[in-house]
């Protein structure tokens, strides 16, 4: 009998209990470990570094993205911080896209503020614009695809083989796709980014990273670092985190069926401008998400097209859509770029990257479809009658 690669993954970690023949894998809410005696040290020693629960965790982790090796966060800002922290020295040059997650080019612009590292911001999605930066001897080049949040798709495959040859190392974040639809290690990716917080866990109650990598040398020496300055996750959101894995699938397949059945529905709309989703013929890189995800994803974006009053009337009329930053769980969300996960880019640098004032972005849960497009279509009346 053969079974579906990735329903074995997400089993790892069960039954492995030899002691008591727990199916679940017992916590070990411990920070320290006996010695066997003077100068010989048990697997474990101290959780900071390892600790058996976030080991099992980072086995399954590892075997979803299939990967080689990971290291579970304390975030997903600390992975990315971890990532440049363990591979960039001084004066080193990173590459990373204008329209990545607001996050992500806050950190980037403050290393490149400080001078501790060179970085240089491209519209990634144009391989025009790639090409030329790879001329500049990049060390890393961190990418996103697709964006958050404006959905562009890159070609992994060929950007991953520019980067190569270019002898600079690839990142990218597979936050909003998940393993469920994407698996950039596959594609030639370097590295693998997640922040756990989101669909991993899927429940908006832990907050968590992860790195990932079919190079056994990165994940050795990330795994170094990660014990250096202490970014490591802590045992219990390790244990949340496995418990949320267990229901990644069907949660992403129905989230995804929501996000078809809003995006039917947003066309519709007189106060929706632009939708962004790589299911989308209009959307950056739709032809390549065909090609190279397994599916679409439920996170989407749109531009409002009304005032800043009809603007606050639609996002106050909402009862089931929360509004609120983060993506990925069960219920769904909307935010406003702007003035939440955007927030702290220039409005200057937020419009040269297409970002918009106007622009929500929508985590779709996996809430009944019928319920979610009442919910928005009641805000959408108010919206209208809002002058």
């Amino acid at each position: 009998m053969h079974y579906n690669k990735k329903t074995i993954s997400i089993h790892n970690g069960l039954n492995t209990d030899k002691q008591y023949g727990s199916v679940i894998p017992p916590i070990y809410l411990t920070t320290t470990y006996n010695f066997n005696g003077f100068n010989n040290p048990r697997k474990y020693d101290y959780s900071r570094k390892s600790n058996p629960t976030r080991d099992i965790l980072q086995n399954v982790i590892s075997s979803l993205e299939d990967g080689l090796g990971s290291i579970i966060t304390n975030s997903g800002m600390s992975a990315i911080y971890l990532i440049v922290t363990s591979i960039l020295k001084p004066g080193d040059l990173l590459i990373c896209p204008k329209d990545c997650y607001g996050g992500s080019y806050r950190l980037f612009k403050s290393l490149l503020n400080k001078g501790i590292y060179r970085v240089k911001f491209i519209t990634m999605y144009d391989k025009k614009k790639l090409l030329a930066a790879l001329l500049e001897k990049p060390k890393m080049v961190f990418m996103e695809s697709p964006s958050n949040p404006l959905l562009n798709v890159i070609d992994i495959v060929d950007y991953c083989n520019e980067i190569r040859n270019s002898k600079a190392i690839s990142v990218i974040d597979n936050t909003l796709l998940s393993p469920v639809f994407q698996n950039p290690l596959n594609l030639g990716v370097d590295l693998v980014v997640h922040s756990c917080t989101k669909y991993l866990n899927g429940h908006s109650d832990i907050i968590a990273g992860a790195v990932i990598t079919k190079n056994i040398k990165l994940i050795e020496k990330i795994s170094w670092w990660s014990n250096n300055i202490g970014v490591t996750s802590s045992v219990f959101d390790s244990y949340l985190l496995l418990r949320g894995i267990r229901t990644l699938y069907p949660r992403l397949k129905i989230a995804e069926k929501n996000a078809l059945i809003i995006i039917k529905y947003l066309q519709t709309q007189k106060l929706v401008k632009k939708i962004y989703h790589p299911s989308l013929s209009s959307n950056i890189g739709h032809n390549i998400a065909k090609i190279q995800q397994k599916g679409f994803g439920a996170i989407l974006s749109f531009d409002f097209y009304g005032s800043k009053k009809q603007l606050s009337c639609f996002l106050n009329s909402l009862k089931l859509f929360t509004l609120a930053e983060s993506l990925g769980g069960v219920e769904s969300l909307i935010s406003h770029s702007a003035t939440m996960t955007h927030a702290c880019i220039s409005r200057e640098e937020r419009l040269q990257a297409n970002i918009s004032d106007l622009l929500l972005r929508i985590s779709v849960g996996i809430e009944d479809s019928n319920d979610l497009i009442s919910d928005l279509d009641k805000a959408f009346f108010y919206a209208n009658k809002c002058h």
